[in-house]
This record gives C-alpha cells, sequence and structure tokens, in this order.
C-alpha cells in the first residue's frame, strides 16, 4: 500500500512549504535546510521497502542537495523474525546505520472488515460505556469540511498544543496541507484524503480531528479539542464514527498513527481493542560523515536543554 506521506498531494504540499522533493525508487524524499546553514537532511517516510532500492542514486541526489544525510522509516512490518534479520543484514550491507526514529516504531490497526456489532463486542467496557455516555449527553458527530469547522481545528489545535505541552505545526503548516489534501481534490470532484471530523455539544464543537483516507487504508494523524467539556467523552464517540466513516469508505484498516507506552492517549486507543503492529525502524544515509556525528551530538544536547525547560 501506498502511505498519505508518499503520495504526490503531499510532495506538493511539502514543496509550497519550502521543501525539496525528489521522488527515487518510487520513495518521495524530502529535503528540510537547516537552520542558518547551507546544509539539508532528507527523509523518507513510510516509503518502500529500501532493501529493494539503488541507494546510489539517492547518496548522489543527497550530495548535490547539500545533504548531511537521508532518514528512511520504510512503510515495512517487523513481522516475521527471520525475514526481518534478512532485511536488517540488507540495510546495513547497503552502507545504512540506524537512525533515531520519528514516527513511533509501532502502531495500532483496528480490521474495518469485521462488522459493526463485532468491532464494537471487542472493545473494553469502559470504552463502550463511554460512547454511550456521549449520545446520552448529546453529543453530535459529523463529517465537516466547512471553511467555519476548519478555523475551529486551528483553534483547538493551538489551544490543546499549550495545555500539553507539545510541540504544533503552525497555522500556515496545516492551511497548506488542508488545501492540498482536501480543497484541492475536492474541487477536482476526487474522494479527498483529509476529512474533517467534528464532534459537537450544546452547539459548540469541542473536538475535531483530521482524518486521512488513502489505499484501502484510514489514519488519524490530527486531533485536537476543549478541556472545557471533557467529561462528556466526545472523543469516544469520535473514535466510534471515524470506524463507522472508514467501514462507509469500504477501507479495510485504521491506522491509528502511533503508539508510544505509558502515554494517555495510547491507553485511549487500546480501549478499542486495536492489533499492534510494529515497523522496521528508522536508517539513516550518511552522506557527510563528519557533519552527521555533529549532528547527532547536537541533537542530543537540544533535546536535553528542551527537556530542563518544558
Amino acid at each position: 500500500m501506498t502511505h498519505p506521506l508518499q503520495t504526490k498531494e503531499w510532495a506538493e504540499f511539502r514543496k509550497e512549504w519550502g521543501n525539496e522533493v525528489e521522488f527515487i525508487d518510487n520513495n518521495l524524499i524530502i529535503f528540510s535546510k537547516i537552520p542558518y546553514t547551507n546544509f539539508t537532511i532528507g527523509t523518507c517516510l513510510k516509503g518502500n521497502d529500501i532493501a529493494r532500492s539503488d541507494l546510489t542514486i539517492a547518496r548522489k541526489i543527497g550530495q548535490n542537495k547539500n545533504a548531511i544525510f537521508i532518514k528512511y522509516e520504510p512503510n515495512t512490518q517487523k513481522s516475521d523474525i527471520h525475514a526481518c534479520a534478512s532485511i536488517i543484514q540488507s540495510y546495513i550491507k547497503s552502507g545504512l546505520v540506524k537512525g533515531k526514529t520519528l514516527f513511533t516504531p509501532t502502531t495500532f490497526w483496528i480490521d474495518l472488515t469485521k462488522s459493526e456489532e463485532g468491532l464494537l463486542k471487542s472493545f473494553s467496557s469502559k470504552t463502550r460505556y463511554n460512547i454511550r455516555l456521549a449520545l446520552k449527553h448529546g453529543v453530535k458527530v459529523k463529517i465537516d469540511n466547512s471553511d467555519e469547522a476548519f478555523e475551529k481545528y486551528l483553534e483547538l489545535t493551538f489551544e490543546t498544543a499549550k495545555r500539553q505541552g507539545f510541540y504544533a505545526h503552525t497555522e500556515k503548516y496545516h492551511r497548506l496541507m488542508w488545501r492540498h489534501l482536501n480543497q484541492k481534490l475536492i474541487a477536482n470532484s476526487q474522494q479527498p484524503i483529509a476529512t474533517l471530523l467534528t464532534a459537537t455539544y450544546k452547539g459548540e464543537i469541542i473536538s475535531t480531528w483530521i482524518l486521512f483516507a488513502h489505499d484501502g487504508f484510514l489514519y488519524y494523524p490530527y486531533g485536537a479539542s476543549t478541556d472545557k467539556y471533557k467529561g462528556v467523552m466526545a472523543n469516544n464517540l469520535m473514535m466510534w464514527e471515524a470506524i463507522k466513516f472508514g467501514k462507509k469508505l469500504g477501507l479495510a484498516t485504521f491506522d491509528l498513527w502511533g503508539r508510544e507506552e505509558g502515554k494517555g492517549f495510547t491507553k485511549f486507543k487500546e480501549g478499542y481493542n486495536p492489533k499492534v503492529v510494529e515497523f522496521i525502524g528508522s536508517w539513516d544515509l550518511i552522506i557527510n560523515k563528519p557533519l552527521y556525528y555533529s549532528y547527532k551530538i547536537a541533537e542530543k544536547i537540544r533535546w536535553f536543554i528542551l527537556r530542563l525547560i518544558k
């Protein structure tokens, strides 16, 4: 399957955002400039298995882009231990080194081919209770791709980021992403990759999720909500309605976009009885060895400082 981060729509979005993009062996590589330098870093997220790629071409293009390294995180499952060992060995022989992951190495998948009744029964009792509670409170969930709903999404995104203390992309980034993955496709009468799901309580939008639908998969990359009415359990109903939306589109799998041990939202996702899926991890193709190791040291110092001042 092709991941949304490997589509031409994503490439066009990132190009307008200011990145240089290249498709090499059907893998989209995005080159991002390191601030205040002439150097770049290439990233190839959720692409094809690089075991079958000729990295010589990627290395040459990386040199032309003044890249320090290209980070590959293939959309390859770590399912069979013997096959996995063979793949990793081929990576090492190709000159790749294990890198720091950008995506979480594991995610959750929900099987959308099951019946609604079967899925609902598989959820934890607490999750089913919270879905019923949201319905009892009168929470309404719907697809809403309007400008008003998107503005509310932006507002809630920055409210949530401030409340929870995490990094959020800029307003410009979200607007460009939405235009390329939703509005451009709608204008061409196509099913958009990106769709906005909203939850309303007492006439107010209190939760917004952006969903990606592509190549048989539904994804949940972005979500934001107000803390004002957290007791009405809107997000539990949002997830259930997202599942039903994916089924309506005829999609086979719902990828919940990451899993981190001990995180509150991971526990929330676990209530829907998803399957844990592990990927092959992050691998760096080093272009400039001295700068690569200097960059890694600088990154460690940066994250150490960020944790101190958080």
